[in-house]
């Protein structure tokens, strides 16, 4: 069973880092003003020091995922870290919705906020499950 959890683990983490990867680097490298014309307009009213944090524990969590739950392979150990990085780009997406309900942005962006909260979330669930055997 600890089989299906892992292809879960995998299949469920497949749009978390997609989204988190692209968001995380485009938001790393492009200017302040392209990031905010691409409708990222909570960066206008931001520094650029937060802005790029921010984009960087994206690219980390990203990271953070995939290699520990590749690493679990060698040294099982390592799922804890997987576990605590998607854990913490679940958090990541709900507290951007929190930021999207303050600005009144949520009816634009509900879906993907809570959808990629959710995929993370059912992730570490199931990357706990595989580390519990």
């Amino acid at each position: 069973m600890t089989i299906v959890y892992d292809i879960a683990a995998w299949l469920l983490s497949i749009p978390v880092v997609l989204t988190f990867w692209k968001a995380g680097t485009f938001k790393l490298t492009a200017p302040i003003d392209t990031i905010a014309s691409a409708g990222i307009g909570w960066v206008k009213d931001t520094s650029v020091f937060v802005v790029r944090l921010v984009a960087l524990l994206e690219v980390l969590g990203v990271v953070g995922l995939v290699l520990a739950h590749a690493a679990y392979y060698v040294q099982p150990w390592t799922l804890v870290w997987a576990v605590a990085a998607a854990l913490g780009l679940s958090l990541t997406m709900l507290a951007a919705a929190l930021l999207h309900i303050v600005r009144k942005e949520i009816k634009y962006t509900w879906k993907i906020n809570f959808g990629i909260a959710g995929a993370a979330a059912a992730a570490a669930g199931a990357l706990a499950l595989v580390m519990l055997g």
